[in-house]
């Protein structure tokens, strides 16, 4: 069994059963079963209605769904209102990929050996799906995985983040409500790592979906079965330039989401704040009084916007970091516990750049503001480290504009706005150690097909 808390209070929610191996081996078996009868694929048509059915049972239940996530993640409920419409509308654009994808003709004929013959291609499924995921986002994050294996006609086996698994789990309770045949959408749960491991690395396994650590996936990539193909999202230590031509009063309130939502508890989460010197003084003026009044604490009230971390733990590592970085001489602004779980947020200023503050993912509610005299040198700091993901730029000068969106290294680069910003249904990678392949529905889910070129010979 494991013993699910709530994040805020850690007080007990549920004891979820767990699986052991011979409960592994069954649902391996029976997902490869469902993918070796090719006549029992369910056809794009049911597809649609059990995706459609989901949306609507999850969208009758959206408050239920976000008190969930707002209990055992700890996120704000405002926020977890939002994760749920979110889930919803990627289930829709899963729907959407049905109807869209398709092969396309090859042309034939254009030399004397191609001549009389018509070629096309189909996308069939790639194969049995298993899926790792994380405890940020625990009902969006599983809809990322699942629905995309729907759509795309693969069975899945999905293992939800041990600390949050009750919404990836009412979520395939529902998708079995809205019709779905046994085989098709199961879970994995289990605290064990070595268990989690013999799940993916099997080779009955075609496909790979990691939302999580860049040590976890990284390894788990290395250990995949010959053919496996596979993505990895990992995080990233995202840097946010302000230009100084930047009107400081539209900025702030972006930054201070960006920065602070979720506790920081994002992949995408801004971290460094690159800032024109000319305007270092009125910007922290202005930005540490709005991280001053973010309202902290229970993470069901609704008044509420930054909640705790996900486990205590946490908060321990995320206060040795502001520490190192205070004793090397850096000014933290803000800070302080408010309990064992939930952490003031905190700006810390001018930290040094090897500093684990500056240089790696705090995934806590911590942003650092480093000045910077030319743009060239920002972007040379914002791109100095491994980990790439999304940027931006804030700027009213469109040369900068224009110049950072090509020069960050980055797989997306938002201009006036925070890094944070996504929809699901556009692209969403991390570059080098941030992660391998690409999120978003219709592309896990083109990610989850395999191509076939049929040649016909006349």
């Amino acid at each position: 069994m494991i013993d699910v808390v709530q994040a805020f209070d850690r007080v007990l929610l549920s004891q979820v059963p767990t699986d052991d191996a011979d409960s592994l081996e069954v649902k391996l078996s029976l997902a490869r079963e469902r993918f070796k009868n090719r006549q029992a694929w369910i056809p794009p048509y049911r597809r649609v209605e059990i995706l459609s059915a989901l949306s609507e049972l999850m969208r009758s239940s959206a408050e239920k769904l976000a008190l969930q996530i707002s209990h055992e993640g700890g996120k704000p409920l405002t926020d977890a209102r939002v994760e749920v419409e979110r889930a919803v509308d990627g289930v829709r654009s899963a729907i959407d990929v049905i109807r869209t994808q398709a092969g396309c003709e090859i042309p034939m004929g254009l030399t004397s050996a191609s001549d009389r013959r018509r070629a096309w291609s189909i996308a069939e499924p790639i194969g049995v799906v298993a899926a790792v995921s994380a405890f940020n986002h625990p009902l969006n994050l599983a809809v990322h995985q699942i629905a995309p294996a729907i759509a795309a006609g693969c069975p899945i086996i999905i293992k939800p983040a041990t600390r949050t698994p009750m919404s990836c789990m009412e979520l395939v309770r529902m998708v079995h409500e809205a019709g779905m045949p046994e085989g098709w959408v199961q879970t994995l749960v289990t605290d064990d790592r070595a268990l989690g491991e013999a799940l993916v690395v099997d080779s009955r396994v075609a496909f790979f979906s990691f939302i999580g650590s860049g040590k976890v996936g990284w390894y788990l990539r290395s250990k995949l079965a010959p053919g496996t193909r596979c993505a990895l999202e990992h995080g990233g230590v995202a840097p946010a330039i302000i230009d100084k031509s930047v009107d400081l009063d539209q900025i702030i309130e972006p930054l201070a989401k960006g920065g602070y939502y979720h506790a920081g508890q994002v992949c995408v989460s801004v971290q460094r704040i690159y800032v024109h010197r000319d305007i270092l003084d009125p910007f922290m003026d202005r930005f540490t009084g709005r991280v001053a009044s973010l309202r902290v604490g229970d993470p069901t009230l609704p008044e509420t916007e930054v909640g705790p971390l996900i486990a205590p733990a946490e908060v321990d590592r995320v206060e040795s970091w502001i520490e190192e970085a205070k004793k090397a001489g850096s000014l933290q602004f803000g800070g302080g516990r408010v309990s064992n779980t939930t952490l003031r947020p905190s700006i810390i200023l001018d930290p040094p750049r090897t500093s684990k503050v500056a240089s790696l993912e705090v995934f806590g509610p911590v942003t650092c503001v480093m000045p910077f005299e030319t743009l060239d040198a920002a972007i040379e700091e914002a791109n100095s480290l491994p980990f790439s993901f999304q940027s931006s730029i804030f700027t009213q000068n469109l040369a900068h504009a224009l110049d950072a969106a090509e020069r960050l290294d980055a797989s997306a680069v938002m201009i006036n706005d925070h890094t944070a910003f996504r929809v699901d249904w556009m692209p969403f990678a991390g570059r080098h150690a941030s992660g391998y392949g690409v999120g978003g529905v219709p592309y896990t889910t083109h990610e989850m097909t395999s191509r076939k070129m049929i040649v016909f010979h006349r």
